[in-house]
């Protein structure tokens, strides 16, 4: 199908991005000194892993520690098809014998301090590892304390689901579990949180399911907010595919959750009390618990960054990318996480080569399923502006609102594509 002129605009962009995100692979610059300077990385998610990688082939004499407690990493995109029985939980499973490989130690227990000023990082087992710079890649803590009644207990009857793993098979285990006419609530928080527009996709493919399995069946869905990412090709699609079937609360007409009651299964807004049969609550989030430890985290519980270096405005040897970073106008996404790691990994090798390292454009792009054969996208351009990663105007844009379903089927298998892409890119 012929694509429409934003379209291939958007496509322009998104090469760019990704050369100018990608462009630093080409070479490998010697580091000076005559012992390899020691870069630690903590957390090993699509950022963390991806830096670690980036670095050991940039700067193959770097000596490269990623310090990661899980044995396998457990991607969130595509765990909504999980949930809705379209897809199975080890397919979003991978192992870090790859960045082995290229010569990255692995070391797989938790970060449990870090001392900025003697810039040393401290694992579960008491061994400290001394660095010249620290990644920090630390992902996301959810605020149990952010919704009165919401605990780590309450998730599981309740459960959130996102941190994938048994809270995304405990929701869809609830889901077959239901009666046929049920009722199923979700609560989607205010901004910011990890990917902005997951919660949508996944009512989109919850009210796949209900509708496929149990049509007499209700999804609401309890929004903190009035806008959200993509929202005019949600909503078209929502009452083209699920009319009478998914209904969105917006935070004007009352969806913003103000307590849940796990024992009788309510969740309690400012104008009503929806009684629910399964109960998804996605809290508040902030900034993975060590950047905190680390000082790199502020009020807000997320951490500022220089956008050029993403070194920490708070702590100086300490860089942090993914969802964990103050990115601007970048979104929490995994493509947006890998690419913040290339940009991060090749500006550590400028700055241990006494280089001033260049501002770069970095890429964004999210595909989102509103059912298996319907995708939707947007995509965006980024670069350093007023001490922010700003977006570049008109390099962006989303799937065009009249595309038929040639085209909404095209973009479903794109998000597949790009699922296998980065994942062998990163753990592969």
């Amino acid at each position: 199908m012929a694509s429409s002129p934003r379209g291939a605009a958007s496509r322009r962009w998104f090469l760019k991005g990704l050369a100018a995100s990608g462009a630093a692979a080409l070479y490998a610059p010697r580091v000076r000194g005559q012992q390899p300077a020691h870069v630690v990385v903590v957390g090993g998610g699509f950022a963390g892993a991806s830096c670690a990688r980036t670095l050991k082939r940039l700067g193959p004499e770097l000596a490269v520690t990623l310090i990661e407690p899980s044995l396998r990493f457990t991607a969130c995109p595509f765990s909504n098809p999980v949930i809705a029985g379209l897809r199975e939980m080890d397919a979003q499973q991978f192992g870090y014998d790859a960045l082995r490989r290229d010569g990255v130690a692995v070391v797989s227990q938790a970060a449990v301090a870090v001392d900025a000023e003697s810039r040393h990082v401290t694992i579960a087992d008491g061994t400290v590892f001394s660095y010249q710079r620290l990644v920090m890649a630390p992902g996301i803590d959810l605020r149990f304390d952010a919704t009165p009644g919401y605990d780590a207990v309450a998730a599981e009857a309740m459960p959130h689901a996102w941190k994938a793993g048994a809270q995304t098979l405990l929701l869809r285990r609830q889901l077959e579990a239901m009666d046929d006419g049920g009722v199923v609530v979700m609560s989607v928080p205010a901004s910011p949180y990890r990917c902005p527009p997951g919660p949508y996709e996944r009512a989109s493919l919850i009210a796949h399911y209900l509708k496929t399995h149990k049509p007499r069946s209700k999804l609401i869905v309890l929004d903190a907010k009035d806008r959200f990412s993509k929202q005019g090709l949600f909503e078209a699609a929502w009452q083209s595919l699920y009319p009478g079937l998914l209904e969105w609360v917006s935070l004007s007409f009352g969806g913003q959750v103000t307590e849940v009651q796990p024992a009788s299964m309510m969740l309690v807004t400012d104008f009503a009390r929806h009684r629910a049969d399964v109960a998804n609550v996605i809290p508040p989030q902030r900034a993975g618990a060590i950047a905190t430890a680390a000082g790199v985290a502020d009020q807000t519980g997320w951490c500022p960054i220089d956008p050029v270096t993403f070194e920490s405005r708070l702590q100086p040897g300490i860089h942090v990318i993914g969802d964990a970073a103050i990115a601007g106008a970048m979104p929490k996404s995994a493509f947006a996480a890998d690419s913040q790691a290339k940009v991060c990994a090749a500006v550590i090798v400028d700055l241990l080569r006494d280089q001033v390292p260049s501002a770069q454009k970095l890429v964004n792009t999210c595909y989102s399923l509103v059912a298996p054969d319907y995708g939707i996208s947007v995509a965006g351009v980024y670069h350093p502006r007023g001490g922010l990663l700003a977006e570049v105007e008109g390099a962006g844009g989303t799937s065009p609102a009249d595309a038929g379903p040639a085209f909404r089927l095209q973009e479903a298998r794109y998000a597949e594509a790009w699922f296998d892409t980065i994942t062998t890119a990163v753990f592969g």
